[in-house]
């Protein structure tokens, strides 16, 4: 990845957090206002398309899970592949650390969870809803802290959210697919190999692997396999290493352009659509007590606690024993920071939550400890590294 293409990223992700926080709030003030019936109704307004007899007939708010988060995962699937390929994951030396410290940050809150959650009974299977951190929100909060962190770390930060992502595609597709349909995988199937042929002929023109991988995304919804894995398989379809006449590399290959155009709908549509549908919590009889119930109080302690220990603790072993370097220009204590901000699992977190738990029964419970976990690692990680990045600062003004 390009310094300048880098920089671009991450300020299209760090003003994203900004809508997206913004999102959320107007979710929750409108779950929590007179026009919540409304809020409701619209969710489960019921939409159908269909073509000679045969459609999908859904309510709005499984469009948005199931449709709209899949072209969230298309460009989710570009970015991971166009990183493996040529940007900061494209060799060991590079992957090791971001890669450490995301195994750690998956399996330690997922144990967290899994210690308060075994009380109730069917809870255990929300396992993964910690794991995940939000890319939008932990850039948007490095954000607002200027030069106070190092660019070394806001890169460490980016390459560990995508292996984050990768496990959880890899999660979604393993362990939330249910009921499968021999005759729709087969079909999802022969729909994969047609992506791959056209990426083996060399098609550069994006209109095939679209219409394509809405095929794909049919087959794979009636499949048993959540849809959303299909944007995955098309984005890894997509080509990137392409070349001109003279066979020179290509600048304007599909995958950077397909990013490019997705970017900013994903952003600043998408996202902050998904989390005005699925952050509205109705706070009509929640109490401080509802957040020491197993499935919030896991939730909250696996972001906050959980995420925080696992990729500090990973990061810091593998620095002391020689595997990898610490991130350049980085205190421990900007390490600590940001490994708290990782704890900021909003839109992958309450992602999961809805495959995780189909029953109404959990979804307040599922919304009340991502949101907590999430906000305060926000306050919390912006806080360390705020004072983090004061400290050093005088340190080097006495130093002169």
């Amino acid at each position: 990845m390009t310094l300048r293409r880098l920089a671009t990223f991450l300020k299209t992700e760090s003003a994203s957090g900004v809508v997206l926080m913004i999102a959320a709030v107007l979710a929750l003030l409108w779950a929590n206002s007179p026009a919540a019936p409304l809020y409701d109704t619209i969710l489960a307004t019921k939409l159908a398309v269909t073509a000679g007899g045969v459609g999908l007939d859904k309510p709005l708010i499984l469009w948005i899970n199931d449709g709209l988060m899949a072209i969230f995962f298309l460009l989710v699937g570009l970015e991971i592949k166009r990183e493996v390929l040529e940007g900061e994951l494209s060799s060991p030396a590079k992957a090791m650390l971001p890669g450490i410290a995301a195994l750690g940050g998956m399996a330690v809150p997922a144990l967290v969870y899994c210690l308060f959650a075994q009380a109730e009974p069917g809870a255990l299977q929300g396992w993964a809803i910690p794991a995940a951190t939000d890319i939008a929100f932990a850039l948007g909060v490095l954000a607002l802290l200027g030069n106070r962190v190092p660019g070394s770390l806001r890169v460490f930060l980016l390459a560990l959210a995508i292996m984050d992502d990768l496990g959880a595609i890899v999660i979604i597709a393993v362990f939330y697919s249910h009921g499968l349909v021999p005759m729709a995988l087969g079909l999802a199937a022969a729909s994969a190999v047609g992506l791959w042929l056209l990426n083996r002929a060399g098609v550069r023109s994006l209109t095939p692997y679209l219409l394509l991988g809405l095929v794909l995304w049919v087959c794979v919804l009636k499949s048993g396999i959540h849809a959303t894995v299909a944007g995955v398989v098309l984005a890894f379809a997509i080509p990137l290493r392409v070349k001109d006449a003279d066979g020179k590399r290509a600048e304007d290959a599909p995958l950077y352009c397909l990013e490019h155009a997705l970017h900013p709908w994903v952003a600043f549509l998408i996202m902050p659509v998904f989390a005005l549908a699925n952050a509205g919590v109705p706070l009509d009889g929640i109490t401080p007590a509802s957040l020491l119930e197993p499935v919030p109080l896991g939730i909250a302690l696996g972001l906050f606690v959980g995420k925080q220990v696992g990729v500090f603790l990973a990061v810091w072993i593998a620095v002391h024993i020689g595997v990898v370097e610490r991130p350049a220009r980085a205190s421990w204590s900007q390490v600590y920071g940001v490994a708290v901000l990782t704890g900021i699992g909003f839109t992958m977190s309450l992602f999961i939550g809805t495959l995780a738990f189909a029953d109404p029964q959990h979804a307040v419970a599922v919304r009340l400890g991502v949101l907590t976990g999430s906000l305060a690692s926000a306050l919390v990680g912006y806080g360390l590294l705020y004072a983090a990045g004061t400290g050093r600062a005088r340190a080097a003004a006495r130093a002169t």
